[in-house]
């Protein structure tokens, strides 16, 4: 996958002067070192499965990770009390899990689901992340 890197904040992104609210980037690390451990076994538990599946680019920001593919396929924004995991899909999920969906664009939902442990990555999340990487290319 060919990135463009914005020359103002050093973030890659999947289009040439593609918009974007320039804000300085940082490592996984530095975004995950204020808060509980977990968050970090959670989003590496993600990243891992998302790898079997082809190559990811991880954006760390102040507010979370984004993932990406060719476009963004998901959000991971640790919170007070949970892992909030954004997927983006060109449908809404209904099932008991998603805490919120919300319209983005004329393709695209976000389809919210808290991670507040390992084993809240289970082979629903795992389906859903794999539909949203799919949809991402």
């Amino acid at each position: 996958m060919s990135r463009w890197i914005c020359p103002r904040c050093d973030r890659e992104f999947g289009r040439t002067h593609q918009s974007h609210v320039c804000i300085p980037g940082m490592t996984v690390d530095e975004c995950f070192a204020p808060w509980p451990p977990a968050y970090r076994e959670i989003y590496d538990a993600l990243v891992d499965f998302l790898s079997t599946l082809g190559d990811v680019h991880a954006d760390a920001v102040t507010v979370g990770v984004f993932l990406k593919r060719e476009r963004k396929l998901a959000e991971v924004r640790p919170k007070a009390r949970c892992l909030s995991l954004n997927l983006e899909l060109p449908r809404r999920i209904d099932h008991p899990r998603i805490s919120r969906t919300m319209r983005i664009s004329a393709d695209r939902t976000a389809n919210i689901v808290k991670l507040t442990r390992l084993e809240d990555v289970d082979d629903d999340v795992r389906a859903w992340l794999a539909e949203a990487y799919d949809a991402a290319a």
